[in-house]
């Protein structure tokens, strides 16, 4: 997916009052509005311009079991929709359906905007990617419906690797760090085997939940940072060890244009979201030739003996609260996610939102990584706060101090911590 997803800074004033509810018979798909005779859902362009035979689909299986019924939709880009959702919310005319990027559930979610769902009533729930199924989970209970995904890999150039006598990609840390070693040695320190930057909180925070660690746990009844216990700077250390020995390039800036450099031919290897490779091969980012027959994605091992847990990036669907057509809207998006739009969605080029679709995605050499990769995932603290987390940027901070020798790992961690139990519990 080339998107960021911006989280949810939240909608604390606009929606008071629309607690979702929590009784099973006053769920989303529970019989509300079942005479509703108009629906109007949200989505991203992504879905307008790369599967609109998808939405038709859903909108056609829907008006065929409900005829008469008009289905409505308006598309919005990233950077616009939640302030335009912010504004409705406020009046009597919300959306039914809305997409959402995974991490701005949150937010929303905290302040009741969104009804409480079943997942029973929606196909492959039992099987929910982790990370999928905890962006729309809040205080035990669903909020959403996990759309599609896209996870991160290791890429590198199998030239390099080639020339450093390195005949396959890494499936472990010890042939990871190994062949990185070799690299490095053969390129010279101007060179970087591996392109890291170290504020890209995406990748560090994968080695911490890999070494048992967690941005922040509930204790209590209240979040508290996590990053100063053991399991957390152990995570913390391994990524700086490789920061320290392989990234020899300006390590305060962060990844928002690490394809760009990478296709400059100054690197060896990234892990990154898996659309990055690709685009650092494109004509105009291309600055070494022929590289995308260079590059191999790879599963990214990590040090503790296991594939290195990734951030899933994602889409969810949720219903406003303020919904008059609840229960047609929850049926939309069963059929719009269920497992004939799963399977049309994969066609795209999307990972699925559940690990039984992964099957045979991991048994396809064209798919085999990114799906391999997708099973082990982690998700943010689905805390009322974590908007406020993002937005100061204090994971950023933290790891630019580390990756610069600015604090120790100890003090970074520390301070991080103080700053996120300042705002994770605020809502």
């Amino acid at each position: 997916m080339k998107r960021k997803l911006i989280a949810a800074v939240g909608v604390a004033g606009m929606v008071i009052g629309l607690a979702a509810c929590g009784d099973s018979d006053t769920k989303a798909g529970a019989g509300k509005a079942s005479g509703a005779k108009e629906l109007t859902v949200w989505l991203t362009v992504d879905a307008q311009k790369n599967w609109p035979d998808l939405v038709k689909a859903a909108d056609d299986a829907i008006v065929a079991k409900h005829p008469g019924l008009t289905v409505k939709h308006e598309y919005y880009g990233w950077p616009d929709k939640n302030a335009k959702l912010d504004a409705v919310l406020a009046t009597d005319k919300a959306p039914d359906v809305v997409e959402m990027g995974n991490s701005e559930m949150i937010g929303y979610m905290s302040t009741g905007a969104f009804a409480e769902v079943d997942p029973s009533k929606f196909e492959n729930s039992a099987a929910w990617l982790d990370a999928l199924k905890e962006s729309v989970t809040y205080d035990g209970k669903s909020y959403g419906v996990p759309y599609y995904a896209g996870g991160r890999v290791g890429t590198w150039r199998k030239d390099i690797a080639a020339e450093a006598g390195i005949t396959a990609a890494p499936k472990s840390w010890a042939e990871y760090t190994s062949a990185l070693d070799k690299i490095q040695a053969a390129k010279g320190d101007k060179f970087s085997a591996l392109y890291q930057p170290s504020p890209d909180w995406y990748a560090a925070m994968s080695f911490v939940y890999d070494a048992g660690g967690a941005i922040a746990k509930k204790d209590g009844g209240k979040w508290k940072g996590a990053l100063s216990s053991p399991e957390s700077l152990k995570g913390l250390k391994q990524y700086k060890e490789l920061l320290d020995k392989y990234m020899h390039a300006d390590k305060t800036k962060d990844e928002s244009d690490r394809p760009v450099v990478f296709g400059q031919g100054n690197s060896a290897a990234i892990f990154a979201a898996a659309w990055e490779g690709s685009t650092a091969a494109t004509p105009e980012n291309d600055k070494v030739g022929g590289l995308t027959d260079k590059l191999e994605n790879f599963v990214q091992p990590g040090p503790n003996g296991k594939n290195l847990p990734v951030f899933l990036g994602g889409s969810d669907l949720a219903i406003p609260t303020k919904s008059k057509a609840q229960d047609v809207a929850a049926e939309w998006i069963n059929a719009f996610t269920g497992a004939q739009g799963q399977k049309g969605l994969i066609a795209k080029g999307n990972l699925p939102n559940n690990k039984t679709d992964l099957g045979p995605l991991k048994a396809d050499p064209k798919t085999q990584v990114a799906a391999t990769a997708a099973e082990s995932s982690w998700f943010v603290p689905t805390a009322p706060g974590w908007g406020q987390v993002e937005k100061a940027k204090i994971l950023q901070t933290m790891l630019r101090d580390l990756g610069t020798g600015g604090k120790s790992v100890e003090d970074a961690a520390k301070a991080a911590d103080a700053e996120i139990d300042k705002v994770i519990n605020t809502k």
